[in-house]
């Protein structure tokens, strides 16, 4: 098990102007990950566009799944070709994810990833679980992002799998901007016997 396991975090525009900063790296912190990089900026169309096609076939998934939900909804997709409405659905995140400051993060710890995103809560806010940062935090929906022609604001990106994270943390961070030092907490999550507590 890989105790130094990383993921990328990113408070999107309206996680920052909503002033929820705090209140989203609180709820990683307190499970224990450990924040080794942060830094604040505005991101260029050119680094959220390497962000989202880091899978070559972004385009073509994000296409399939927008056209599926159309379909599912009983409305008629603005493409039938999956690359359209992928090349769609990046324009209008690349002007959501340029309009201001955002804040990129590095955590670390067991199982980052998986504990990242459960936290985070689902892609479309509408349907993540309460007690989730989305599901808390927002009331965004598909419907409602599709109807005003923008990307849905749901406050964070959060890495999808372990191989995805390593790729996008080496586009936002240099490897001297990701601080190894130690919590005093690790010895309470990792130790194997809890023998460091008593003097």
């Amino acid at each position: 098990m890989n105790k130094k396991e990383k993921t990328l975090v990113i408070i999107k525009p309206d996680g920052i102007q909503r002033g929820l900063i705090g209140e989203i790296i609180k709820r990683y912190e307190r499970t224990g990950l450990k924040l080794v990089a942060l830094k604040m900026l505005v991101p260029t169309s050119d680094l959220i566009e390497k962000h989202y096609l880091i899978d070559p076939l972004w385009k073509e998934k994000v296409g399939k799944k927008s056209i599926e939900a159309y379909k599912n909804k009983g409305l008629n997709p603005p493409s039938e070709n999956p690359l359209e409405v992928g090349e769609m659905v990046l324009e209008r995140l690349k002007n959501y994810m340029t309009c201001g400051p955002v804040i990129a993060m590095v955590f670390e710890g067991v199982n980052a990833v998986g504990i990242v995103r459960k936290i985070t809560g689902a892609t479309e806010p509408l349907i993540s679980d309460v007690g989730t940062i989305r599901g808390d935090f927002t009331i965004d929906s598909y419907e409602l992002a599709d109807t005003d022609g923008r990307a849905v604001r749901n406050l964070i990106h959060a890495s999808s799998t372990i191989e995805d994270a390593e790729k996008e943390i080496k586009l936002w961070f240099k490897n001297e901007e990701i601080i190894d030092y130690r919590l005093i907490q690790e010895e309470i999550l990792y130790d194997v016997n809890l023998d460091k507590i008593l003097e």
